[in-house]
């Protein structure tokens, strides 16, 4: 595009009056600001023209690529017939033929409904609220504990905060919290009455805001059987592993589980628009159903619920992942992405990296193995680092994050795996 771009007048304009998220905003414009205007596929472009490869899906929502012809489509043409009506009362056909399309990548009588928010917070929170209100109306007001797992991240909105495990996130809400056990293994569900747990919630295969932490094989499928065993819910957040990030659709087809809710946003709309989904069960459905005056109904919903654009994006990228063999195609790049992070391994400062599908970890520490201390940002300096050889991405802590867009060629990861290594070796020596 000729579009000339006025970046110190933005940057000037941003300073003066956003204020952005997981940001210390006292030290925001220390460095050169980053106005980022235009993408195509797996690059994106800032306002004085320099290209970057998006090593982190931006904010892991991304998967076919930015302007992919299918999904700007798609939007355009919802744009030409609607952009948005109310989900309370009516409907729209792209939200109807999602739902459809969603309950159809799941066998036949499991997860058969879905109800749209805006994204994976309050994706799971609906699940939730949904989990109490079933044991409610099914003649179990007593279950009412959820139960999460060490340093989980489910989201910032209140009840999704209140299954959060990392101090930093949620510790200074504490007081606010629903009631939440936490436990490490599946096993440690013994510990606890029954008859008081309304659900258990897991990230499955990875825990992404822990560091890209890898849960072991089997424990996914252990803990839909003790679920079973205790009568707890199984609410899967597949905010991050939806949408073919873990080489498969959905993480949780790798061990043939089907929870009773399961959370999606971020992928869902191939990363375009806000638009997020809790699939659940006829047997979860029926307990809502009733008389008025029995009050029965799920008083809970957003404005944009069902947004006609976000569904219309949601189809299309649905599309391409049956139009462009996508999950075939990712095969090659997944063992790719596993020699590139054998190459980083080999670098002193490297700890460990950690692969699931198509999105790694890469944990810095120093020499001897002893953790950097976190006031010095060791993480974020690197990923400022490998901006300056055309990458971009975000660090958890001291973890470099690389989950790049499904669309992702084999010579943009090593041009990744490159920037990497040098800027982990400009930064800790």
């Amino acid at each position: 595009m000729s579009t000339v771009w006025n970046t110190e007048r933005l940057a000037a304009s941003d300073q003066a009056h956003c204020w952005h998220p997981f940001t210390q905003m006292k030290s925001w414009g220390e460095q050169e600001p980053l106005v980022l205007v235009e993408g195509e596929g797996a690059m994106l472009r800032d306002s004085r023209g320099r290209e970057y490869l998006d090593g982190n899906s931006s904010i892991w929502t991304n998967i076919h690529g930015h302007r992919h012809p299918a999904i700007t489509r798609a939007i355009r043409e919802q744009l030409d017939r609607v952009a948005h009506v109310s989900f309370l009362g009516s409907t729209n056909a792209p939200a109807a033929d999602l739902a459809a399309r969603l309950c159809g990548l799941f066998p036949g009588g499991t997860l058969t409904r879905v109800f749209f928010s805006d994204d994976g917070s309050t994706a799971i929170e609906a699940a939730m609220k949904m989990a109490i209100q079933f044991w409610q109306l099914t003649g179990e007001p007593g279950r009412a504990k959820f139960v999460a797992f060490d340093h989980a991240y489910h989201g910032d909105t209140a009840g999704a905060a209140s299954l959060g495990g990392i101090g930093t996130f949620h510790e200074r809400f504490a007081g606010h919290h629903f009631p939440v056990a936490r436990i490490s293994h599946p096993d440690q569900l013994a510990k606890f009455p029954p008859g008081e747990m309304a659900a258990v919630v897991i990230e499955p295969l990875v825990q992404g805001a822990a560091g890209m932490r890898v849960w072991p094989r089997g424990l996914l499928a252990d803990l839909r059987k003790k679920c079973d065993e205790t009568g707890a819910l199984l609410i899967l957040d597949e905010v991050l592993t939806g949408f073919g990030r873990t080489g498969t659709m959905f993480a949780c087809e790798q061990e043939d589980v089907i929870p009773d809710f399961l959370c999606l946003a971020k992928g869902l709309t191939g990363g375009y628009l806000p638009l997020a989904a809790t699939m659940t069960n006829d047997r979860i459905f029926a307990a809502f159903l009733g008389e008025f005056e029995e009050q029965k109904t799920f008083y809970y919903g957003h404005s944009y619920t069902g947004n006609a654009l976000g569904c219309a994006a949601a189809l299309a990228s649905l599309d391409v992942f049956r139009d462009e063999a996508v999950l075939e195609n990712l095969q090659p790049k997944i063992r790719r992405m596993r020699q590139i992070l054998d190459g980083l391994s080999e670098i002193p400062s490297v700890f460990e990296t950690r692969q699931c599908g198509f999105l790694a970890g890469i944990e810095v520490r120093d020499p001897a193995g002893e953790r950097f201390p976190w006031q010095a940002r060791t993480g974020g300096r690197i990923c400022e680092a490998a901006r300056q050889h055309g990458l971009l991405t975000r660090p958890v802590l001291d973890t470099l994050v690389l989950m790049p867009p499904l669309c992702t060629t084999g010579d943009q990861l090593a041009s990744a795996g490159e920037a990497l290594s040098k800027a982990i070796r400009e930064v800790c020596g």
